[in-house]
Order: structure tokens, then sequence, then C-alpha cells
């Protein structure tokens, strides 16, 4: 009875996680690597009861269909883990290693009969495929906290895997699979298997609820329409920003489309949102990787440049206007050019985030009293823009 209930801890945990992940899934079904993780928890249950209740009956057979699936088990589990992470094994690595694992059991249970090289064959195997597996995923021991955690894990997971079978070197060859299973070896096996692996499971299951909240939170951040954040998910970002980057320049870029609603009276509202979905689309194009952009109204947007000077922000905003200047709109009729405007703001000393809207807003409402399609830069008591010719620095 004890080894029977050793035996079946393993089993019973993993079914757990399974169960878990497929409810994870059942919440945001386009993560299909979490199916893939139940996957993995089936069929390492699979074959675990196999071993346990010996079907079917007979060594070789016994040994190939519990190997089979204990084999896919840990496939599944490296591929659903590289897949939520943007990697994947490929289909030509899982079937060469499936394949070529199932081959070599079945050789040494049909041709050169022999437990100890099943086992042995079997834990660096698999230990084998889950150290490459976190060697792949070493990008995220640099990411967010529970990206770290899923790393190391997957690392601990791996290795534990070989100094626990070395230990079995020298050891008298056992003459049954039941002598096996009472063995210190696989009294040891299944305990740290229910360990490592309920702490792997863990891991993994806190890394894909998180995945799901950041989608949230992301949806609930972003406009739509455009791809940059709402006022409320830009109001957040850059306000971490400023708290974070005391010492560095920090520079706040007002925007806003140059007599839009006439766009919107005379073309209708659908030509309106491609104005403004490109115009989104050539901030994005244009801001580096750090900087927030945000729609913060109908056709008025904010952006935060980290580490940037007014100089920096001057070049920036000239890019983005000169490249709107030129763009044709197919719904316009091709003739109409949209020019838009810009106030440029630079932090100085501890200025809240407020204060710096106010002083961009301040500057972008001289570029447009000036003629609008321009950049305003600084105050001035008296600004005469050329439109799309001059700027204001």
């Amino acid at each position: 009875m004890p080894t029977l209930s050793a035996a079946i801890i393993a089993p019973g945990v993993l079914t757990v996680f399974g169960l878990a992940f497929l409810w994870a899934w059942s919440i945001e079904r386009k993560r299909h690597y979490l199916l893939l993780l139940a996957g993995a928890c089936l069929c390492f249950c699979i074959g675990s009861l196999s071993q346990v209740f010996g079907l079917p009956p007979g060594t070789g057979p016994n040994s190939l269909f519990s190997g089979l699936f204990h084999t896919l088990a840990v496939l599944l589990t490296a591929e659903g883990v590289l897949t939520r992470s943007g990697k994947r094994l490929g289909r030509g690595v899982f079937a060469g290693v499936l394949v070529g694992m199932v081959g070599l059991l079945g050789c040494f249970a049909y041709v050169w009969p022999n437990l100890l090289a099943r086992i042995y064959l079997q834990n660096f195997g698999y230990g084998a495929i889950l150290l490459m597996t976190a060697l792949k995923l070493r990008p995220l021991a640099r990411g967010r906290r529970v990206d770290r955690a899923l790393f190391w894990f997957m690392l601990i997971f791996a290795a534990q895997f070989f100094p626990r079978t070395v230990l079995t070197l020298g050891l008298r060859t056992f003459t049954s699979v039941q002598e096996f299973a009472s063995s210190p070896f696989w009294q040891v096996l299944q305990f740290s298997l229910a360990i490592f692996g309920s702490g792997l499971g863990f891991t993994i299951l806190a890394a894909a609820l998180t995945d799901v909240m950041d989608d949230l939170r992301r949806e609930r951040d972003t406009d739509p329409l455009t791809g940059v954040f709402n006022r409320r998910g830009f109001l957040d970002k850059a306000g971490a920003a400023l708290r974070h980057g005391r010492s560095a320049p920090m520079t706040l870029v007002a925007c806003d489309l140059d007599h839009f609603k006439s766009i919107n009276d005379t073309f209708g509202h659908e030509a309106g949102d491609e104005v403004l979905r490109t115009f989104g689309a050539l901030l994005r194009d244009t801001a580096r990787g750090t900087d927030i952009i945000g729609r913060t109204g109908g056709e008025e947007f904010l952006v935060l440049l980290p580490g940037t000077a007014r100089a920096g922000a001057f070049e920036l905003c000239e890019r983005v206007r000169q490249r709107l200047e030129g763009w044709r709109f197919p719904p316009l009729g091709g003739a109409r050019t949209v020019t838009a405007s810009f106030g440029i703001a630079e932090r100085e000393g501890s200025e809240s985030l407020q204060a710096l809207m106010r002083k961009a807003d301040r500057r972008l409402y001289a570029a447009k009293a000036a003629g609008r399609n321009c950049t305003v830069a600084v105050d001035k008591v008296e600004l005469k823009c050329l439109p799309g010719k001059q700027a204001i620095g």
C-alpha cells in the first residue's frame, strides 16, 4: 500500500494541474499553450498509471506504452512553455525525439533487455529536453518577476533529473518491474516529481494568469482605433515614467490634427477614423519603443519622450508633421492635405505630469494661433507660422 500511495502522488498532483490549465484556457481560449500543458499532464498520468497497474501487461509492451506517454508529456511541456514565449521546439524536433526515445526503449526492452538502461535513458533524456527548453527561455531571466520564476523553476526541474539518476549508477540490476517499483530510487522519483512538478505547475499557472490579466489591462488602457494608449493608459504609464526618471531629461509633446471637424463633416466619420488611424501609426512608427503615446481626446494626442531633451522632441515632431503633410488619404479624394500642430514642453526640475501637460497645451495653442501645421517648443509673445514651411523651436 505505501508503494501504491507513493506511486499515485505525482499523477494525482498532475491531474489537478491539468484541470487548472483547462480552466485557465476556458477563460482565454486564444492561449493554446494551455491546452498543450493540459495534454502534458494527461499524458504523464496515463504513463504513470500504466506502470502502477501493469497495463498493458508484459515488460516490453508496458515499457513502450508508458515510455510513449511519458515522452509525450515532457515534449508537450517543453512545447507549451516555449509557445507561451513565442518559441517552438518544431515538429521535426518533436517527432524526432519521440521516435528516437520510443525506439531506444524498444531496443532495451526486446533486443538488449535492460531495466537500468531504460531508467537512464528516460531520466537523462527528459532532463536534456527540459534543460534545452530552459536555455531557450534565458531571456525570461531579465523579464517580469513571474517570467524570472518560470525560467528558474524550469531550470531546476530539468536539473533534478541528473543527480537523482546518477545515484543509481553501479547499483545491482533489478530482476523485475515489481522489485524496481519498491526500490528507494522509485520512491524518490515519485516524490521529487510531485514536489518539483508542483512548483513548475504553480509557476506556469501563475504566468498564464498574469498574461490574462496583462491582456485585460492592455485592452482597458488601449485606444482600439489607433492602437496607442487611451487617456487612462497614458496617464498611468506617463506618471510612472516621471516617477522613475527624476534625474533624466523628459519631454512631453501635445499633438492636434488641424481642422479635423471639417474632415468629419465633409467626408464622414469613416474618413475621419482613417485619418486618426494613420496619424496614430505615424506616431508609433516615428517614436522609439520607450516613448509613451496616448490619444487623450477626439483628435488630440500626447507623446512622452523619456531621456529626450527639447531638441530631440522637436526633430521627432517635425518628422511626423512632414510625413503627415505628404500623406494622401483616398477617403478624402486624395487631394486634401491633412496637417497637425505640435506643442513641446521639456520637464524642468520635478515638474508634475499635469504641469507638463499645461505647458505643452499652451504651446500647442500657440502653434494653432500662428497658422497651424507647425511645431512650437518655446513661449513667445508673437508667433507666425507659414504652414508646411516653418517651425519654431
